[in-house]
């Protein structure tokens, strides 16, 4: 089988460009004793990829110079000698961006049956969706009547996790970029409210949306948006940590005064609980209670993708 994969070939400096990869074309071995045969069907793109083309010190090891690109895949078994898989399984699993893979099985997940696509795997039903239902749930432990906001919330994650939040019977402000993506928001997806991040009065119209302060920000963006939460953060507001997209292709730190003193005193003084999780690392044994929970919500059209 020839197998087409695109390694790593240098470290980007800012946003990644074509010239950091190479694409090239190799024969696969056989298999052995207890390996699958993976035909990749869908590949997921995700910011979390960025700080792997790094190698500065993260909470995963870097992708290494001329190794195939880590990544998320729905793949098919094309041939097994691994008893738990049989050819036409559909798998999800981090084979990286190449057309096939051979592997041993132990990190593949099943898809779950009667999907409009097994590509949901990658998303709703898939790590984003779950970073969305487990930081939401177990680190923002949502009740009625309080208020959500979230930073890109046309994205993955964030409009997982401000549907959930509607279904708990939350306030729910987004977060977006561009008049498009905030009318989707609230149109399609049913924010209550949706601040345009690009907006000069950015600041302002999310206090107005804001109107009783903050009780749970979903962080995975970071940066000015951050910055405009900060101040409305209610006492023991919750803050679930994912990511920090605005930082990823950055070469230094932002301009601007010291933020630390002020982002202490408010973490203090308003007892603020604000922690960082990877989702498989810390919540992957409870993959199928969050499967139990989303897959009817999605089936039922509770929940949008």
């Amino acid at each position: 089988t020839l197998n087409q994969r695109v390694v790593l070939v240098s470290r980007p400096e800012g946003a990644p460009v074509p010239e950091n990869f190479r694409l090239e074309r190799v024969a696969l071995p056989e298999l052995a004793d207890g390996q699958v045969l993976l035909k990749t069907l869908y590949l997921s793109l995700d910011p979390y990829m960025r700080g792997r083309m790094s190698d500065a010190p993260s909470y995963a090891a870097p992708v290494e110079i001329d190794e195939v690109m880590t990544g998320g895949a729905v793949s098919r078994v094309e041939r097994s000698l691994n008893p738990k898989f049989q050819e036409g399984d559909l798998v999800v699993g981090a084979t990286g961006w190449q057309s096939h893979c051979i592997c041993d099985g132990r990190n593949l997940i099943p898809v779950p049956s009667g999907l409009p696509s097994p590509s949901m795997a990658l998303g709703v039903l898939g790590m984003p969706g779950m970073t969305a239902y487990m930081g939401l749930m177990d680190i923002g432990q949502p009740k009625a009547g309080e208020t959500l906001v979230v930073g890109a919330a046309s994205g993955a994650v964030g409009s997982v996790v401000g549907q959930v939040a509607k279904l708990k019977g939350l306030r729910v402000v987004g977060v977006a970029g561009g008049a498009d993506k905030c009318r989707y928001v609230v149109e399609e997806l049913g924010f209550d409210a949706c601040i345009d991040h690009k907006s000069p009065d950015f600041a302002d119209e999310l206090a107005q949306a804001c109107f009783k302060g903050v009780d749970i920000y979903f962080e995975n963006v970071g940066g000015k948006v951050f910055d405009g939460v900060l101040p409305l953060l209610n006492p023991r507001a919750r803050i679930p940590l994912c990511g920090l997209i605005a930082q990823y292709n950055a070469q230094a730190l932002p301009p601007g005064p010291d933020r630390l003193p002020l982002l202490q005193r408010t973490l203090l003084t308003k007892r603020v609980r604000i922690q960082g999780f990877i989702v498989f690392d810390d919540y992957g044994d409870r993959h199928p209670e969050f499967i139990k929970a989303m897959a009817p919500w999605v089936r039922e059209g509770k929940v949008k993708f």
